[in-house]
């Protein structure tokens, strides 16, 4: 039998998905795949893979949320104030 994790960590190989891309294909609740994918992070390093993070973007002015270190989706943009925002994608690659 697979974990959650281990289902997450597979999905990913796949290719870049958004946290709610992952919690309907694994079949969790979508505000648990940050922490699942936190320690997914930590331990890839083991098998010699990490995790990918494509930042999320603003759709308004293109702010890029490149220094935020969370897995969560991010509230509204820090520039415009705008809430369209283009979620952070995940993917894992080989080292």
């Amino acid at each position: 039998m697979t974990t959650v994790r281990d289902r997450i960590r597979e999905a990913l190989e796949q290719g870049p998905l958004t946290s709610l891309q992952i919690s309907q294909d694994v079949g969790i609740p979508q505000g648990e795949v940050a922490e699942h994918l936190r320690h997914l992070a930590r331990s890839l390093a083991h098998r010699g893979q990490a995790l990918e993070v494509e930042p999320a973007q603003c759709l308004s002015c293109g702010f890029t949320f490149e220094e935020r270190g969370r897995f969560r989706r991010p509230s509204r943009c820090p520039q415009c104030r705008s809430e369209r925002l283009q979620p952070p994608r995940f993917w894992v690659r080989a080292r």
